[in-house]
Parts: C-alpha cells; structure tokens; sequence
C-alpha cells in the first residue's frame, strides 16, 4: 500500500471515529430533548410522495405477504416485524415504511385500519428495534414516509394513538437529528430532507424552519455540483433526491413560506441532468453504482421539467460526456473518482462508455443490480466490468480491501485512482471527436490510456482508438508484463456473431437493424458478459474482448458501423480523418 493510499485510509477512519463519538455523546435523553425543541402537538400538512403506488400489492400486505427487493416473507399471524428479514435490502425497504403508500392507494377502510395495525405495532415494540432501523438512510425514509403517509394512518383514528403516532414520530427526529454526523453523501442529503419535512408539517417548529432550511442549504451546495451531477458521480443519485426535492419545494408553498434558493437551484441543475444520462429507450447509462430505474417515477419526475430542452453535450463538473447525432447517444466517463468520503459505491470505469441507436442499446456497462448488491459488487466495481480498457487484467482503481477496515468505513471507498482526466471535444469534417485521457495505470505500470472517440454526424458510425502511451519522464513501461484487454459488453437484447475473418463482429438489434464492429489490425474474441441492471435481475450477455502486448501494439483501432454504409465509405473516412493528439 502507497503511503497516499495509507493517509487516505487514515482521514477515512479518523472522520468516522471523531462523527462517532460526537453522535454517542449527543445520544442521551437530555441531549435529544435540546436536538428537537418545540412542542409537537399536531401534523399541519402532509408531503406528496412521488414514487408509484400499486393498489393491488395492499392485498398482499393485509394478507401478511410482504415483497420486497425481490424476496417475499409470509407473516403466518406473527409480527412482520418479529421475523428474520431474508436481506438487508428488503428489511431496508420494511423498515422505511415507503410501502404504506401502496395501501394508501387502494383506500378503504381496510386498508387504513391494517396501516394503522401495523404502525401501531411497531411503535409499541422499541425492545425488538434492530441495528439496521438506526442507519440514517433508512431513518430518514421512514420519517418521511410516516409524514407524507400520515393522512392514510391518523384519518378516522382516536385522539389517543394520536398522540401515540406523534410521540413515535418525534422521537424518530430527534435521533435523527445527529445522524449526519455518522454518514456523507446521498444518506446525509436524505437526513436533512427529512428534517427540513419535520420542520415544515409539524406544529410548533418555527424555530426549527430556518435551522434545517439552512443546513440543507449548504449541503445541497455542496453535493450538488455546479453541472447538476451529485458529488457521487452516481446518476441514481440524482433520481433518489430528486423524488423527495420536489415535494419538498411543493411543501415550502403550502406553508406560504418562500423555498430557500439553493433548493430551487439545486433542482433546476439537476433536471436537466436526467436527460443526459437517458438512452432513446428511456434508461439511464449504468455508471458508478448505477442500477435500473423505475420508468414510472423518472417520467414522473421528467414532468417537473419546464425546459423539456436537449440535454448538454458537457458536463464538465461531474466528468461525463455526451455525443448525439442522428438517431445515435455516446454517453463517455471522462472524470476522476470522486471524493473518498462518498466512493464507497464508485467504480473504476474512468474513460468508459456507452453506445445506443434509437430505442437500442448496445455497448453498456455492466451495472450494478438493484437488489443483492455484496454478492455482485467487487465485480461490478472493476474495470472490466466496463466498456473500456483494462491493463495487466487491473482495475484503474484500487479500494479497501479487508473486512475489518470495511466494516469500520461501512463499505469499501476508493483509495487510489486516475488522479490526473484530460478530455476535449471538437467538431471536425466528418462529425464530432473526443480525446481524453488517464493516468490511474501511471504509478503502477508507467502507462497512460488515451482514448479518441468520433461520432459521425449521421450517427451511423463510431470510430475509436485506444493507445497506452508510456509516461513522458520514463519514456518506457514498467514491470514485465504489457497486456491489456479492450472490452465492449453488449446489451443483452443484441445478438451477437463473430464474422469468419475474426476481426469484426456482427450485431442485430431488436428492432432488426444491423450495426459491424472491426478491429482494424486486431483479432477479436467473443465472450460472456453479464449485465447486473436488468429489470429482472443480472441476464447473461456477450462481450467483444480484444487483447493485445503493449510492447508489441500499443495502439487499437476499432469501429461500430451501421451496415447500410458500405465498406469503402467507411476505409475513405477513416483514411481522411486526421490523427488524435491529446497533450499532457
């Protein structure tokens, strides 16, 4: 280990040493009492609540059969609450409470009555609290949830579980309260939301209003960077805050109170955003723990975009790049990893890219599943899970590694990576170019990788190159070993078959269209990939894998041709078109 990789470790550790034990400190009754002042005596206004509801799964629920995260447990008359959850994910998703807004939807008195039962049930039970109903992301969908579902549980009660819902309720705030000092990116964001809620629909918390107005304030300033992109680099992240975002600027003009600035910024930056990152078929480009998104609540959230406008072609802040032309979308990571605070989801993808004509996609990475996240993770986080090149069969990042230091920085952040991500775009004869470059190989290897991209103007080919060039000062490539592998992990609606000359491979689309990949003067293999954001859980797929010495082929030419261009089109573009430099 590096001693840059030492002392990352080590702030890592002692930020959540120091966040600790200021959280234990606050933890006593008195403490709380002083986090939360203001009596709360009654729920003023309720929030709405974005995400879908599906009437059909309250039957479930009255029936005792809970489903989520893809796992399904059956009460059989116990508490739900009582049972061993069959994962984390899906105990997360119980102990949230988001699904009271499915039994909201189908609205009967059945239905509100169940709510209230199970409500009721797990307030009354503090003894069988679990260590997962304290995570701060998990606390704080529930107190949201409890607020913006509150007309579906108190509608026809007695004053008496009232009192008793509202008791529960804020003594969930008041813990809340210091769980931003234990968490940074998304999970902190979604704690100041929920407190800023609290503020807003309950009585007699004025005081408190300006407070968590102004805490959220600055850390939407913060997180949310000056393109629209979350400090993650994680486009899911952007579609969990805003679900909650534009409520909350619904819920500061019912109370007739202005929205502070930074939240209808923050908002206006990140719309736009959500364009970028979509293929023609309504998804979202799979980087840096992105997984599948519901396609309901992103038109849901599309629709709160007044400027419907076509996405930006840069977004130099968060480090991604996007290329359209004719039916065609390159959406390319140029952008080093982020913060190691907020990279415990981040994944050596840096240059990477993904490649859609239409509705189709093509070229993809492999993601990262939605549930079942361990099991897949290490793997998704690699390199070679992405559309780019991999040296020595070696991520261009590394992470923390041990159980002990995971399990102490509650996930594996990155602690070394491209440090040094160059990239420029411009219009040339034939349609538009990108260059960029990264140095996460140059420590360890002596090497760079330089990546050309051209995206003809009817977006009918895709021309690239890829080159390791070795450091300016060494002048040479380190250790013994030069190879490296160029992958492309296709989608796995397209078929894929490799031509008989083994230097190209053909591709048929859904909609029957039909796209050529070549390797200019490199063979080319065909192997199995998986793809983890699939709707319905990881799908296999292929992948085209091409692999050659750095000492003997420093440089790999390669393009995506739609097949009604003809061959010689294609050699006189390629013959005319001037050679990539990138300085360094």
């Amino acid at each position: 280990m590096s001693v840059a990789q030492s002392r990352r470790i080590s702030t890592l550790i002692a930020g959540r040493f120091a966040r600790s034990m200021i959280a234990r400190a606050s933890g006593s009754t008195m403490a709380l009492s002083r986090l939360w002042p203001g009596r709360t005596d009654r729920l003023i206004i309720a929030p709405h609540d974005l995400r879908t509801a599906d009437a059909t799964r309250a039957a479930e629920i009255y029936a005792g059969r809970f489903v989520f995260a893809g796992k399904i447990v059956t009460c059989h008359g116990r508490s739900i609450f009582d049972l061993e959850p069959p994962s984390e994910d899906w105990e997360a998703a119980l102990l949230g409470f988001g699904w009271l807004r499915h039994l909201r939807a189908a609205d009967t008195a059945l239905t509100r009555a169940n709510a209230r039962s199970l409500v009721d049930d797990w307030i009354s039970n503090q003894a069988r609290r679990r260590p997962l109903e304290r995570r701060a992301d998990v606390r704080a969908r529930r107190v949201i949830s409890l607020l913006s579902q509150a007309p579906l549980v108190l509608g026809d009660t007695d004053g008496k579980f009232y009192r008793k819902y509202l008791r529960g309720l804020a003594r969930e705030i008041k813990y809340l309260r210091y769980s931003t000092l234990d968490n940074d990116g998304v999970p902190r964001l979604q704690v100041l939301i929920a407190l800023c809620y609290a503020s807003l629909c309950l009585a007699n918390q004025a005081r408190n209003i300006k407070t968590a107005t102004r805490r959220l304030s600055d850390e939407l300033q913060r997180q949310i960077l000056p393109d629209g992109g979350h400090i993650s680099r994680n486009p899911g992240a952007l579609v969990e805050l805003l679900s909650d975002l534009l409520p909350l600027r619904q819920t500061f003009a019912a109370r007739n109170i202005a929205p502070p600035p930074a939240l209808l910024n923050a908002i206006d930056r990140m719309m736009p955003m959500l364009r970028f990152f979509r293929h023609g078929d309504g998804s979202f480009a799979l980087f840096n723990g992105m997984s599948t998104a519901p396609s309901d609540l992103v038109a849901t959230l599309l629709a709160y975009d007044d400027t419907r406008g076509v996405p930006m072609a840069s977004m130099p802040h968060t480090g991604f790049q996007r290329l359209d032309a004719g039916a065609s979308t390159l959406i390319v990571d140029t952008g080093p990893p982020p913060p190691p605070s907020v990279s415990t989801d981040a994944h050596a993808g840096c240059l990477s890219f993904e490649f859609s004509s239409g509705t189709s996609r093509i070229v993809v990475n492999c993601g990262m599943p939605s549930t079942g996240r361990d099991n897949w993770r290490p793997f998704a986080r690699s390199t070679a899970a992405h559309s780019t090149l991999t040296y020595h069969d070696t991520s261009s990042c590394q992470f923390v590694e041990l159980s002990a230091m995971k399990r102490l920085l509650r996930g594996a952040p990155i602690t070394s990576g491209p440090g040094k991500v160059e990239s420029y775009r411009e219009a040339i004869s034939d349609g538009d170019m990108l260059t960029a470059s990264h140095d996460g190989y140059l420590s360890r290897f002596g090497v760079i990788h330089r990546r050309a991209l051209v995206l003809s103007r009817d977006g009918m080919h895709l021309e690239g190159e890829d080159t390791l060039a070795p450091a300016a000062a060494s002048g040479r490539i380190k250790g013994g070993d030069a190879d490296f592998a160029l992958r492309f992990h296709l989608h796995p609606s397209v078929k894929a078959s490799r031509l008989s000359d083994a230097r190209g491979v053909m591709l048929v689309l859904p909609n029957r269209d039909v796209w050529t990949f070549e390797a200019m003067d490199d063979k080319v293999e065909l192997e199995d990939s998986v793809f983890l954001a699939g709707n319905d859980g990881p799908r296999r797929t292929s992948q085209i894998v091409i692999r050659q010495d750095a000492r003997q082929a420093s440089t790999v030419r390669w393009s995506f041709v739609r097949s009604s261009t003809s061959a010689a089109a294609t050699n006189a573009r390629r013959n005319a078109r001037r050679e990539p430099e990138l300085p360094l």
